[in-house]
């Protein structure tokens, strides 16, 4: 940390300097830089903005000063960088008297909060890894609220591409974990979620705003009118329609309702992907401010509007006809839902989600059926569905290729988003359950689909009285033994034993979850992976540290740890920042012991 000083101190004398041309004033703070050019002189901080390297050591040419490490060049009156990917110089006050020069040694910006902010921004806009990972770090020490990070970040990328993307998604995902993530992790999330909305915009095309019609109305024909735009893929009559229900007022609930309904008019579109950026993009507004919707929802209309729904596809037609099958149990929903909401508050989930893991489509549909029946809402259906999913994972073989992973993460991911956007939407009358149910049935034909991935199906470890008394009891030893199993390639199994470990002894779940974050922030991953660890830790909220749990949290270490190690070099780039920000100096490092930073590519300087 920089010790404030508040008082001038001599730099030397003005005739020393003018005969050097430079001088560097040291002591309890930072080195400062003099320079004498055409009869005035200047001061400001010594250390490249950049990497850091010694600016004394650079050249000055017609008032400008080149760092000689990556050629980074500045104004020397006002210290304002000409290249983007480095920063500006902080400059520090001088005067001369009596023929010697006197320098006050405080560093930064007038505003430092705003200079951060348009760094992010410059970094977002030129896809400059190293000065987003500077700026985040810049904002959070300077008390910025990470939610505010956020909101700046999702708005530039709703504006500067044309469509929701997989950058916002994991940001979102990355932003709901930030409470269980310890406080040093928020730097490292906020950084990756940048990087990647950085990456999405990078050469596309900004968003083209869209008006909601002068009329208003009723919420009942608008989304008769968002159906049938979406059925014959009419992308800006979809977004406008979408715009006049969010000027009409309509509440957040109405508006998911909306969108689910048209979304799930194509079963399991996209693979899954269309309803998870849908629900992340209402969990974003969560996070920002609903005040953003007309900026945001609009994004996700694009990809819902073209996506291919899976009645298109042969396996969901053949040998059994299992869109056929989705409608036919459609139209009994309503007639069920009304029969079955005077019963008893419904508590079957663990039981209906392995049901739903069976070899015969029929009896999964009758036992959804017996659910509804006996009081089941869309909600516990939701819960039941992407506990089943998770178990699809935390029993994958490991007779399948490595690629199957994603066919097993799809469908968990796709029952979490169902799961949550049936809860949000809060449903009170039978018809509107029913729409909103149409999305299980097509989560459940998809699971089916997936029963190929457990056989035969991976041991879980923890069960069947299962002790792990080979593994570490201490919580710490715990967690270092995870990470280093992070480390190494082929650790599926023994990452899931672990895990059962840690939660079969009592230990916090919390430090369990902050450890997979950990893991995952080390690493290059595919937006899947952040996916996978939001959407295990929100569903393990629903169970808590019960055996259903511990399969949730186990089939997250499991995709983590085949989906791991990576070269990790987001993880060295905001390494860099960081010890740059603090006052590292990493060109005496780079000497000592190798040069951990020349490596960077072009986009992240």
């Amino acid at each position: 940390m920089n010790i404030p000083i508040t008082n001038f101190v001599c730099a030397g004398s003005l005739e020393e300097l003018k005969a050097k041309g430079r001088l560097v004033v040291r002591g309890a703070h930072r080195p400062i830089l003099v320079i004498h050019d055409r009869g005035r002189v200047f001061a400001l901080d010594s250390r490249c903005p950049h990497m850091g390297f010694p600016l004394d050591r650079g050249s000055l040419e017609d008032g400008i000063l080149t760092c000689h490490w990556h050629h980074a060049r500045f104004d020397l009156a006002s210290g304002c960088t000409f290249d983007l990917w480095a920063d500006d110089v902080p400059t520090c006050p001088v005067e001369v008297r009596d023929l010697e020069v006197w320098v006050k040694p405080t560093f930064g910006y007038a505003d430092t909060a705003a200079h951060w902010r348009r760094r992010l921004n410059d970094g977002l806009a030129h896809d400059l890894g190293l000065v987003i990972a500077k700026a985040v770090h810049g904002q959070l020490a300077t008390g910025v609220p990470p939610a505010d990070a956020v909101r700046q970040i999702v708005l530039f990328g709703a504006r500067n591409r044309d469509g929701w993307g997989v950058g916002l998604t994991i940001l979102t995902a990355l932003a709901n974990l930030l409470p269980v993530l310890p406080e040093e992790e928020t730097y490292l999330a906020l950084f990756h979620g940048a990087r990647r909305v950085a990456a999405d915009c990078d050469g596309q095309a900004p968003r083209q705003e869209r008006a909601p019609l002068a009329s208003r109305p009723d919420l009942a024909t608008v989304n008769r009118w968002l159906r049938r735009w979406t059925a014959v893929r009419h992308r800006e009559a979809a977004e406008r329609t979408v715009l006049t229900a969010i000027a009409s007022g309509a509440a957040p609930a109405d508006l998911a309702d909306l969108l689910l309904t048209a979304e799930t008019d194509r079963a399991f579109a996209d693979s899954g992907h269309s309803l998870d950026f849908i629900n992340k993009a209402f969990e974003c507004l969560d996070l920002i401010g609903w005040e953003h919707a007309a900026t945001v929802l609009p994004t996700v209309v694009g990809q819902m509007v073209a996506a291919r729904g899976a009645e298109e596809s042969t396996a969901w037609r053949q040998p059994a006809d299992l869109i056929a099958l989705c409608h036919a149990m459609a139209t009994e929903l309503p007639g069920l839902f009304a029969a079955g909401r005077g019963g008893d508050r419904w508590s079957n989930h663990a039981a209906l989600a392995r049901t739903l893991l069976g070899d015969d489509p029929v009896a999964i549909m009758e036992a959804l059926k017996a659910a509804v029946r006996a009081g089941a809402a869309p909600s516990d259906l939701g819960r039941s569905l992407a506990y089943a999913a998770a178990l699809r994972v935390a029993r994958f073989g490991s007779a399948n290729e490595h690629s199957d992973w994603e066919t097993a993460h799809h469908v968990f991911t796709y029952a979490n988003a169902i799961h949550q956007m049936v809860k949000r939407i809060g449903i009170a009358d039978s018809d509107r359950y029913a729409e909103a149910a149409c999305s299980i049935l097509h989560g459940a034909m998809a699971l089916y689909l997936a029963r190929y991935l457990n056989v035969p199906p991976a041991r879980i470890p923890g069960d069947s009285g299962d002790l792990l008394d080979d593994l570490p009891t201490d919580v710490e030893a715990l967690r270092t033994a995870l990470l280093d199993a992070f480390d190494r390639q082929r650790q599926v199994d023994f990452a899931a034993r672990l895990v059962a470990r840690h939660l079969t002894l009592g230990h916090p779940p919390r430090a369990l979850i902050a450890t997979l974050g950990r893991a995952l922030l080390r690493e290059d991953a595919g937006f899947h992976a952040y996916q996978m660890l939001e959407a295990g830790a929100r569903q393990f909220g629903e169970w808590g540290n019960t055996d259903e749990g511990r399969h949730i949290l186990i089939a997250v270490a499991r995709y983590l740890a085949a989906h791991s190690p990576t070269e990790r070099a987001g993880l060295q780039t905001a390494d860099i920042a960081r010890r740059l920000m603090r006052g590292g100096e990493l060109h005496q490092e780079a000497t000592a012991g190798g040069n951990p930073s020349i490596g960077l590519a072009a986009g992240d300087r």
